[in-house]
């Protein structure tokens, strides 16, 4: 299917072509779409090729080619794939492969503003048991409307960033007053992130219907939490420093196009939802794994989330709140019913209670020097991988 010598069970196959931005050297960054283990350096083909909108794909982010729009992302695509596959483009694009391992890969687009949603029936449930072990799990709304809550669009990070340890106030049940210091109990949540590229306007909801207009495609997120900073300060009005200090994002951007033949119906709902969240609803059927220190602890699986992708996006705007080029939201953490399939640590080590072995030392948190590395891939109906990478970071001690 390509002219490309690939390695075996690459990633990024010739149907994958994901968009990211990097640097070589001392240039300046730009556009590139990973293939195996390189990456094609797409301002130089373009311009050859004299394609329209060239100049797009010289630029440090990928916000301009975001605006253009769902026509324009398909047209683009459809060069890409002839890129790859016709054997009469060798010449034109060979010169411009760039191995990945040479380059610095940057964060892909400017945030422009950032929500994070709670999608997952398992994990919701596991976190209501955790914080409040004498109350229902599901509170009443939760199965109405996919809760979520604005984020710091300024500390999305790129993969590779280190996290510092985040400091705040955090008060254990036995304590009498709260005290301040570095998070004690510093956590991963392993979720997926879409990135908006065409803005819709102020007062206008966007419809579960045209949530393939106004979304480009997916990156991995890990969503780190300081869970005691988190427990102490989330009630009355739910996260804040706990989660604002850093979200790390991985490099490629996998289209929708990409991933369509991936896609799955959504799990059935009850009760019904409100007409403003129906539709013909899916989810991607994306598998994670979850590396701590380079050991393998978790296995989470996307196609079982509650709420669907369109149906955040919806709901997002339903208020008449506007989406822009270049927002991102993620769907909170992804977990599965098996053990090994929890997308965060307090799940895993069940609040600390139940330790995990990393590499012969038991772990319940994050301790510093400790290293996150998540992985994803889309499994296609017939047994295609599709992959998106991976995000990682590496936590370091608190600043005094």
């Amino acid at each position: 299917m390509t002219w490309i010598d690939l390695p075996d069970a690459t990633p990024f196959g010739p149907d994958n072509l994901p968009l990211g931005v990097f640097r070589l050297g001392d240039e300046e960054p730009r556009i590139g779409a990973a293939i195996g283990d390189h990456l094609i350096d797409l301002a130089p083909v373009a311009s050859a090729q004299m394609l329209d909108g060239s100049q797009l794909f010289n630029q440090p982010t990928l916000n301009a080619f975001l605006a253009l729009g769902r026509p324009a992302w398909k047209a683009t695509r459809e060069w890409l794939l002839d890129l790859v596959r016709n054997e009469n483009n060798r010449d034109a694009v060979e010169p411009h492969l760039v191995p990945r391992d040479a380059v610095t890969m940057l964060l892909p687009f400017e945030v422009a503003d950032y929500v994070d949603f709670y999608a997952s029936e398992v994990h919701a449930t596991n976190l209501g048991r955790l914080f409040r072990p004498d109350s229902e799990p599901l509170l009443p709304n939760w199965k109405h409307l996919p809760v979520g809550y604005h984020g710091r669009a300024g500390t999305v990070v790129a993969s590779g960033t280190d996290i510092v340890r985040p400091s705040g106030q955090r008060k254990a049940p036995t304590d009498t007053e709260p005290s301040y210091g570095p998070s004690q109990r510093l956590d991963i949540e392993v979720e997926l992130g879409f990135v908006v590229g065409t803005p819709s306007a102020l007062g206008t909801p966007v419809g579960v219907d045209a949530f393939e207009d106004h979304m480009y495609g997916v990156v991995l997120v890990n969503d780190w939490s300081a869970r005691d900073l988190q427990a102490w300060e989330y009630v009355p009005l739910g996260p804040f420093l706990g989660k604002s200090f850093a979200t790390s994002i991985s490099p490629w951007v996998v289209s929708l196009e990409a991933l369509k033949d991936a896609m799955v119906p959504l799990p059935q709902q009850d009760p019904p939802v409100l007409p403003y969240l129906r539709g013909d609803l899916q989810n991607p059927d994306i598998t994670f794994e979850v590396r701590w220190n380079g050991q393998l602890v978790s296995t989470p699986p996307y196609r079982e989330m509650y709420w669907s992708p369109a149906q955040m996006l919806a709901h997002l705007s339903v208020n008449g709140a506007s989406v822009r080029t270049g927002d991102l939201y993620a769907s909170g953490t992804v977990s599965g019913t098996a053990k090994d399939q929890r997308g965060s640590f307090i799940e895993l080590s069940w609040g600390g209670r139940e330790p995990v072995t990393v590499n012969g030392e038991e772990r319940t948190f994050l301790q510093d020097g400790d290293e996150v590395t998540i992985t994803g891939w889309a499994t296609t109906k017939d047994g295609r991988r599709i992959g998106l990478g991976e995000v990682t970071g590496r936590i370091t001690p608190a600043r005094k």
